[in-house]
């Protein structure tokens, strides 16, 4: 009987684990690498139990973290074929196919699942969020509909239900949607963030409670402390907003808004030496962030290093040619001193 497939990854780690200890020959230097060595593993565990659909699907999750969409898909289709009664095997294929930018065989394949399944909560949402992302409004509401009346006080579905109103323009509903979900479920950090959002939008004062809520709720959640700094700088609190975008630098050095926005308000500031070193790590972080490079190049001509900044200028129109403000910095900085 096959697994759960909550415990795919648990079985496959484990199986990888024991083979590691047991394989006393190690790979030549610069032969392969862990990534490598990891995916001959599982194949060496599917060549021993080719009838095994968790197996297939660990895989395919190997393939996903990786970028490698095609081999995923495959094996999703295998494991589905070998035990077409796991709706977490849909779910992954629907994750794996959004990723790969195929976002109606997505939809296919999630539709297919609530067919299969039409009471699994969890797949009534997955069918419901692929559809919210996709505009089909209607389509997403009516799936909710029949998530509420399986389990009326599910909080992911009266989230749903508020970005379904707020993408549709209704802030009203979406507020009493969001304010229910983080009464039923607190730790629902982005309902809090949606809730600053809207109160935002209008003009209310109890904004920022809600952002600090989110903070308070999880202060080790980087969404949640950018929102926050975000709210901050839009209010002017410019120091405010940098202690916490580099709190979010120190917690998760690779969130590379927290780098450009905090190179941003440095500008703001007049902190030119300042600015440069964050756009320079947003673009360490990001090297296709054309914005990185263009504002790194204009603290650096604000520096006086033209050379830098023609670098820069230069780079970034490699990925956007039309990008006006990089055009004029160019033109700038190769005028005769």
């Amino acid at each position: 009987m096959s697994l759960s497939y909550s415990n795919v990854l648990l079985v496959v780690l484990l199986s990888l684990s024991a083979f590691a200890c047991g394989n006393k020959k190690d790979a030549a230097p610069g032969k392969a690498t862990s990534g490598n060595r990891t995916l001959d593993s599982i194949n060496l565990l599917i060549d021993a139990d080719p009838k095994n659909p968790d197996l297939y699907a660990g895989r395919a999750t190997f393939f996903l973290a990786n970028g490698s969409y095609e081999n995923a898909i495959k094996d999703l289709r295998e494991a589905i074929l070998l035990d077409s009664m796991q709706p977490a095997y849909y779910s992954l294929l629907t994750d794996v196919q959004m990723e790969y930018f195929k976002s109606w065989q997505a939809l296919r394949s999630i539709q297919k699942a609530a067919e299969l399944f039409p009471e699994h909560i969890p797949t009534l949402l997955k069918l419901s969020k692929t559809q919210l992302i996709l505009k089909l409004y209607n389509e997403s509401l009516k799936s909710l509909d029949r998530v509420l009346k399986i389990d009326q006080n599910n909080a992911d579905a009266h989230f749903l239900l508020g970005m379904n109103m707020k993408e549709t323009g209704d802030t009203a509903r979406a507020i009493n949607s969001f304010q229910k979900a983080v009464n039923i479920n607190s730790d629902l950090i982005d309902g809090w963030i949606n809730l600053g959002q809207l109160h935002e939008t209008k003009g209310h004062s109890v904004a920022g409670k809600y952002y600090e809520t989110a903070v308070q709720v999880a202060g080790d959640n980087p969404l949640a402390l950018h929102a926050k700094a975000d709210f901050l700088s839009r209010r002017n609190d410019l120091n405010g907003a940098i202690d916490l975008y580099k709190k979010i630098q120190a917690m998760q050095p690779d969130y590379k808004e927290a780098w450009f926005n905090a190179g941003l308000i440095y500008l703001d500031m007049d902190s030119i030496a300042e600015a440069y070193r964050q756009f320079d790590q947003a673009v360490v972080v990001s090297p296709l962030n054309v914005r990185a490079y263009f504002y790194r190049g204009y603290c650096a001509e604000q520096r006086g290093n033209k050379e830098q900044a023609e670098q820069d200028y230069r780079k970034a129109l490699s990925f956007a040619p039309d990008y006006a403000d990089a055009l004029a910095g160019l033109e700038r900085v190769k005028q005769p001193r």
